[in-house]
């Protein structure tokens, strides 16, 4: 029984090939996530406050390790699709507080509390947005792609189901 619960979890009969998402992926969010706790001023709980991050003492490093730990088992296929989630909500995270500012051009009140901060660019508007956004995008839609089909052929997930099925 905990074999099938676990298989349906890892259940995946993508290509081999969803390995290239994979490495892409850990490539961006490992080193990301190492940075934000070695250079907190720069890249973590610093940078979250210069943003507008609620709790930036806090977010900073949980951000840090969600992406070091998500990273790390998406690199190696291991429960790909539940390491897929919370990097989707990172990505959704990243464009709505540092994106969106850029396509209005200023400072984004989403509540009294909350204000995203718009940083200093040469343009703004949609297409500067656009620009900007681009990797956030990508590392967004490579997450969504894992989630939906899961870790491909050469992954742990796939051992796994492998050794439910004997």
């Amino acid at each position: 029984m905990k074999c099938k619960m676990l298989a349906s979890l890892c259940i995946t009969e993508a290509s081999r090939w969803s390995i290239l998402i994979r490495l892409a992926l850990a490539g961006v969010f490992i080193p990301e996530g190492i940075q934000k706790l070695m250079f907190p001023e720069i890249l973590g709980s610093g940078r979250f406050a210069k943003i507008g991050i609620p709790y930036p003492e806090f977010m900073g490093p949980f951000v840090g390790w969600v992406e070091i730990i998500c990273g790390s088992l998406i690199l190696i296929g291991l429960f790909s699709r539940l390491a897929a989630a919370p990097i989707i909500i990172t990505m959704l995270v990243a464009i709505f507080t540092t994106k969106i500012p850029i396509w209005m051009g200023q400072d984004w009140l989403l509540t009294e509390t909350m204000i995203f901060y718009v940083r200093d660019l040469k343009a703004y508007g949609f297409w500067s947005f656009m620009h900007e956004a681009r990797l956030d995008w990508t590392m967004l839609m490579a997450a969504c792609y894992l989630f939906i089909v899961g870790s491909g052929q050469w992954s742990i997930d796939k051992l796994m189901i492998r050794k439910c099925d004997m």
